[in-house]
C-alpha cells in the first residue's frame, strides 16, 4: 500500500503560480511512477502529467505543457506539481497517483490521494 496526501491548494489569480506537493508513506516510493490528474464539476477525471519513479522522464498534456512542471524528491517521499501562468480553466481539484507506470488514464493507477482544490479565480 502506498498513501498518498496531497498540499499546497488554494485561490490563485489568474497569471499566478502554485506548487502542489504529494507526500508518500508506505511502500517505497522510489518503486513507483506518479501521475497527476484533476477533475473540474461535471467532466471527467483528466490527465495533467506524469514522472517516472526515477524521475527521469516526464509527461504532460498538451493543455498544461510549458506552464505546468512535474519533479519528486525521492528522498523526501515526495512529489510535485508546479503550475505557473494558472488559468481560470484550470480550476479543479488535483489528484496525485501512484502506480507501476505512467499511464494517462485514471484506470491505471490503484493508488490515490484525497486530491485538493485549486481556484483560478480574480
Amino acid at each position: 500500500q502506498v498513501q498518498l496526501v496531497e498540499s499546497g491548494g488554494g485561490l490563485v489569480q489568474p497569471g499566478g503560480s502554485l506548487r502542489l506537493s504529494c507526500a508518500a508513506s508506505g511502500r517505497t516510493f522510489s518503486n513507483y511512477n506518479m501521475g497527476w490528474f484533476r477533475q473540474a464539476p461535471g467532466k471527467e477525471r483528466e490527465f495533467v502529467g506524469g514522472i517516472s519513479a526515477s524521475g527521469g522522464g516526464t509527461y504532460y498534456a498538451d493543455s498544461v505543457k510549458g506552464r505546468f512542471t512535474i519533479s519528486r524528491d525521492n528522498a523526501k517521499n515526495t512529489g510535485y506539481l508546479q503550475m505557473n501562468s494558472l488559468k481560470p480553466e484550470d480550476t479543479a481539484i488535483y489528484y496525485c497517483a501512484a502506480s507501476n507506470y505512467v499511464y494517462r488514464s485514471p484506470s491505471g493507477y490503484p493508488y490515490w490521494g484525497q486530491g485538493i482544490q485549486v481556484t483560478v479565480s480574480s
